[in-house]
């Protein structure tokens, strides 16, 4: 929508604010438009207009302008003042619902000359943003990524994900805590289960519940979410009747501790010191209870895997444990030993983007550089052109 300047608005059109004969006048801006700015949530509207004739004179008498905006035909006020030369503003400082109208002032060094003001102006919504057009093309290509991968897994064909020391370690920890003749300790994290890691530590957890069953092991776990150990309880329970051993599941398995964070901790290390656990499982969210659980741990004697997305805590893991599932890959874990089709696509469409994040930083980077130090031009647009289709604004 466009507002043209309407004529007949005494004292703000044309003419200078305060008439003196000492003023020095200059001619006012003329063509002034406002329009409603496209594809927005109708929180901006444009102005352009031509400056004043004085303006584009080599020694010209205006030193600046003056944007005023009348909203619902109120008051006048001004909203910026800008420098010589300026042919246009952008008003973001609006409300939808609203009209506004807008002149111009031409400043001198002692007086200003108005121009004519715009026909009412209300800004409005969009339905889409298209100069947003890159970021659903890029958003549908990593859906359909997924749903590919998805549909794939769901044929039988198998997904290769790389293999990850950790994961790779987990039957064979299983199967030293057997042969020992000790317990494996489970440890979700401290958080609950609206936390992402902890459903991670899950999916994993009933892997390795199928095969405690198979191979009639003892495992505890304890928790410091109520909701925790109730999901906790379902998953070794489903996993133990998975396994045709319905009968050796008990309730016990699984125990609330407390929600305090070191007070969770001591019961936990008291529980490693009494049990000996041949296998301690550290996967979840940690916290500054990460390096006394892993060294507790680790005076036991026990084969240690963990795994969290907290970077503060990987090296402390890293230090004491001797597998770490670093970052995604404890969500990799769950995807990989459960072996999901949903999971291993949502995985494999993950991988997409960061090829293609990882392809357009490395081309980015090189055209930078040869289009700066050579000048290249077209080199420089590809540079351009990049910085647009991964643009978010």
């Amino acid at each position: 929508m466009l507002a043209q300047a309407e004529v007949g608005q005494a004292n703000i059109e044309g003419t200078p604010i305060v008439p003196d004969s000492e003023q020095v006048v200059v001619a006012p801006v003329t063509s002034l438009i406002a329009a409603d700015h496209k594809y927005d949530d109708g929180e901006m509207i444009e102005l352009s207009w031509v400056p004043s004739i004085d303006d584009q004179l080599v020694d010209g008498k205006v030193i600046g302008y003056k944007v005023y905006r009348l909203e619902d035909d109120g008051e006048p006020q001004m909203i910026t003042e800008l420098a010589p030369g300026s042919n246009a503003y952008n008003d973001q400082s609006v409300e939808r619902g609203k009209l506004y109208s807008y002149f111009v002032s031409a400043l001198s060094s002692n007086a200003e000359t108005p121009s004519v003001r715009t026909a009412p102006i209300e800004p409005r919504r969009e339905w889409l943003n298209y100069e947003l057009l890159n970021v659903l093309i890029i958003a549908l290509v990593l859906g359909g990524a997924v749903i590919y991968f998805i549909e794939t897994a769901r044929r039988g064909k198998k997904l290769f994900v790389r293999k990850i020391a950790g994961i790779e370690a987990v039957d064979e920890a299983i199967g030293r805590a057997t042969e020992m003749g000790r317990p494996i300790l489970f440890i979700p994290g401290i958080l609950d289960m609206d936390d992402v890691q902890t459903l991670a530590a899950l999916t994993i957890l009933g892997r390795i519940a199928r095969v405690i069953a198979d191979y009639d092991t003892k495992i505890f776990m304890p928790v410091s979410r109520s909701l925790v150990m109730t999901a906790g309880r379902e998953t070794i329970k489903a996993s133990y009747q998975a396994a045709g051993r319905p009968d050796a599941y008990s309730d016990d398995m699984v125990t609330y501790i407390t929600d305090e964070q070191f007070g969770y901790v001591a019961a936990v290390d008291g529980i490693m010191v009494r049990e000996r656990p041949a296998t301690v499982f550290l996967l979840g969210a940690f916290f500054a209870e990460s390096l006394i659980l892993a060294e507790t741990g680790n005076s036991v004697g026990a084969i240690q895997i963990a795994g969290t997305a907290r970077p503060a805590q990987l090296p402390f893991f890293i230090a004491a444990c001797d597998f770490t599932l670093i970052g995604e890959e404890l969500f990799a874990a769950s995807a990989y030993l459960s072996g999901e089709p949903k999971q291993m696509g949502s995985l494999k469409g993950q991988d997409v983007g960061k090829v293609i994040a990882m392809a357009a930083i490395l081309i980015g980077v090189l055209t930078v550089t040869i289009g700066d130090a050579w000048n290249v031009e077209w080199i420089q647009n590809v540079t351009t052109g990049l910085m647009d289709v991964f643009s978010t604004k």
